[in-house]
């Protein structure tokens, strides 16, 4: 059993400052989008109210994380246990103390976040090995104190440098670069990943850097960085498969290439795999990303001429919202719809968009999940991701065959 541990906080405030990319800079006054945990006539819950905003009072206090990770035991003394929150882990006032005390210096834990910009002295990470750290996601951008300092809003980028090295020499440590263009690519991304390789790192995430709304910036604030434009998908692609090459560790590009596992949609590049999936029935569209459209339209067609797959504009299937749908052409979306689970607007707003050419379409939201993303893909083996995939796709067309035309 694993156990996760959300200790909350605040994107900008409990993490040490904005970092100069970051997806939140600006956000203001948003109106709930809906979602599928709305009631049916209401648009707005706590999830796409409060969640999706990651609006916390602050950090939870050290008793209340100590109670949730009991509650969430159930009486059995976890197999891993995760620390996560909206703000930096590192920033956490009592990080050391629940790790001490979750651990018992038996448990492992897997520090999800952290830029490291709560560490000072260069020694935290020591104490935090002692206690039972055995993991750990670090947020890098780069090795180059300076563009640490300038990006990242890094006040003590060498005690940072310090603590990751000693993470590296003592964890599993899976180090994210959000890629600026002119800031911490070409020679200076080479650098950084040849000083993760040596650190003893175990992987490199090459994130895309987002920075219109179809890219995902949903909450009205693009661009964060005005004048850049952001790597395409292809050069992030192009760049994880080169470095992954002339290295030990494992590198990915997110959102869409691990080179290891091809996730996500591993199944267009396994097409034997299809042969484990059930037979499709009946005829239904599938509403997806731009991203996940060439992808997902491919197994399909693999899998006969029953389903068609329609992209939205949107790059990220979880962060479509109800303008995509009213831009969608009706004229390649037949009777039965089914959109990804996590889209969020509300079901009567995207039933009103699907109909308004006067055709009576039934709408149903599919899987929240059809693939495991890169940044996942990353901790697991080809074959945990195909078999994920296979189980996703089942429920989708057991869906499909229950629900279609």
């Amino acid at each position: 059993m694993e156990v996760t541990v959300d200790f909350g906080g605040r994107p900008g405030l409990d993490c040490g400052g904005f970092c100069s990319f970051c997806y939140f800079k600006g956000v203001n006054g948003v109106e709930p989008f809906g979602c599928r945990f709305c009631k049916p006539f209401t648009k707005g819950c706590d999830y796409c109210s409060r969640v999706v905003l990651e609006i916390e009072p602050g950090f939870k206090p050290l008793d209340q994380a100590l109670f949730e990770v009991k509650q969430r035991s159930q009486g059995s003394k976890p197999e891993k246990i995760t620390i996560k929150g909206n703000g930096d882990v590192s920033c956490y006032p009592d990080l050391l103390g629940l790790v001490k005390i979750v651990s018992g210096g038996e448990v492992p834990v897997f520090l999800e976040y952290t830029s490291g910009k709560g560490f000072s002295n260069g020694k935290e990470a020591e104490d935090l090995i002692e206690a039972g750290v055995r993991k750990v996601a670090f947020s890098l951008f780069s090795t180059n104190a300076e563009l640490r300092r300038k990006y990242v809003n890094d006040r003590h980028p060498e005690a940072v440098l310090s603590n990751l090295q000693t993470f590296c020499n003592n964890c599993d440590v899976y180090a994210s670069v959000v890629l600026i263009p002119g800031a911490n690519d070409g020679p200076e991304l080479e650098k950084t990943c040849n000083d993760l390789d040596e650190m003893g790192a175990k992987g490199l995430m090459l994130m895309s850097f987002a920075n219109t709304p179809e890219q995902g910036l949903i909450f009205g604030n693009a661009p964060i960085m005005p004048g850049v434009i952001p790597h395409t998908v292809a050069e992030i692609r192009r760049l994880a498969t080169d470095l992954s090459e002339r290295v030990n560790m494992r590198v990915i590009g997110t959102p869409l290439w691990d080179p290891h596992t091809g996730a996500p949609f591993a199944l267009a590049h396994h097409k034997n795999e299809l042969k484990r999936l059930p037979k499709i029935e009946k005829s239904a569209t599938l509403i997806t990303s731009s991203l996940a459209y060439p992808l997902l339209a491919s197994i399909f067609q693999d899998l006969g001429d029953k389903v068609n797959v329609v992209k939205a504009r949107k790059e990220i299937g979880s962060l479509i919202t109800q303008d995509d749908f009213e831009h969608l052409d009706l004229k390649q979306i037949n009777e039965r719809v089914i959109i990804p689970g996590k889209v969020l607007a509300h079901d009567k707003d995207i039933r009103r968009a699907l109909r308004r050419d006067g055709k009576n379409r039934l709408v149903f939201r599919g899987p929240d999940d059809l693939t495991v993303e890169s940044e996942r893909s990353i901790y697991l083996t080809p074959k945990q991701v195909l078999d994920r995939e296979i189980e996703a796709f089942t429920g989708l067309i057991e869906q499909i065959n229950d629900l279609g035309n």
